[in-house]
């Protein structure tokens, strides 16, 4: 090693000051800036913890919550059940078996009735209480998808079969009405406020307008640049709907009142869920290549967030704002060879 100069080590120590006095510059100006003025985290989620599913295999659709009693429902598609966990410990404590192809939940807490909608013989199943007693079946005859609650009538709403929507009563077990559509429906957000739903109709090329008092569709917004739109999410105190198209992969906001567009950024081609987190002004979408892609809302439009890496096929998840969490579902094997199934427990790194 050469030995070192009595003028090299001047130069190395004014450069070791002139960095320290740099550092120390940017340091109170940061702080001068104040806490409204502090730039947003790198990463806005970060894992608090995962909860296993042990012998679960093939694909996971999607999930659903039980607040009073914090459970969350998984609809694994792949393997025929749904398991049931406990947020409070992190465990499954139960799993319904049987069913065929499972994708949509939803948890009515008036009835206290679980309804699991599945694709491969087109029910939908109820289950009452703590102890998930059967609580009747309803044939819809295909394609049982995604289910929301309407909130206000206690009612379920259940996108199937080639185009429709049938509107359930949980405590009777009986279809109240049917929706006729265009194409079978994705997602779907109901404007309880207006007596609206927004639906995706992807082979239709549309998001129909549904009156749910006359229980009909009553307009169109016609989609000519963008195909393929899966994922939704509602904002009402912003009369925007968020909607993720897969060709090309764009994230779009929709003003409700007039259909037209607000915004388009690009996203990812595989995502099967997105989220609006309205207390900090977020859109959260999950991604089948094994990310969950994160836009800040300002004036000027959405602002790119650092992505969270989860892993590849994690396409569906739930935000629960009430709990201030993303669960984002993981198939076996995507951790490594024998991993477990897994839910990704998220929360926000501010």
């Amino acid at each position: 090693m050469r030995r070192a100069k009595l003028t090299d080590v001047r130069v190395s120590f004014m450069g070791a000051r002139k960095r320290s006095i740099v550092v120390l510059l940017t340091t109170l100006l940061c702080t001068a800036a104040g806490p409204g003025h502090a730039a947003e985290p790198t990463v806005p989620l970060v894992l608090e913890r995962t909860i296993a599913l042990k012998g679960v295999s093939g694909r996971i659709d999607h999930l659903a919550v039980d607040l009073g009693r914090k459970h969350m429902f998984v609809a694994e598609l792949g393997n025929g059940t749904v398991d049931v966990i406990d947020l409070t410990t992190g465990t499954v404590i139960h799993r319904i078996v049987g069913l065929k192809e499972p994708q949509g939940l939803a948890y009515a807490p008036g009835a206290d009735v679980l309804a699991v909608a599945s694709a491969g013989d087109g029910s939908v199943r109820l289950f009452r209480g703590a102890e998930l007693a059967d609580a009747g079946t309803i044939d819809l005859g295909d394609d049982a998808d995604n289910i929301r609650l309407d909130s206000r009538s206690g009612n379920l709403v259940v996108g199937y079969r080639i185009g429709g929507l049938a509107v359930i009563d949980p405590p009777k077990a009986l279809v109240r009405s049917r929706i006729l559509l265009l194409a079978h429906p994705e997602d779907f957000q109901l404007d309880f406020e207006n007596g609206r739903a927004f639906v995706n109709v992807p082979d239709a090329r549309q998001i129909a307008i549904v009156d749910m008092r006359a229980a009909r569709q009553t307009a169109s917004w016609r989609m000519t640049d963008l195909r393929a739109n899966f994922p939704m999410a509602f904002d009402a105190s912003q009369a925007t709907i968020a909607v993720v198209f897969r060709d090309p992969a764009r994230l779009s906001t929709f003003n409700t009142n007039t259909g037209k567009p607000i915004s388009t950024v690009a996203t990812c081609g595989d995502a099967d869920d997105v989220f609006l987190d309205t207390k900090r002004h977020r859109v959260y979408v999950s991604c089948g290549d094994g990310r969950v892609d994160a836009w800040q809302q300002e004036e000027s439009g959405y602002r790119r967030l650092n992505i969270f890496k989860t892993a590849s096929g994690a396409r569906t998840s739930l935000f629960v704002p009430d709990l201030d969490r993303l669960f984002v579902a993981v198939r076996a094997g995507f951790f490594g060879f024998g991993s477990d199934a897994a839910i990704l427990v998220l929360r926000s790194a501010d």
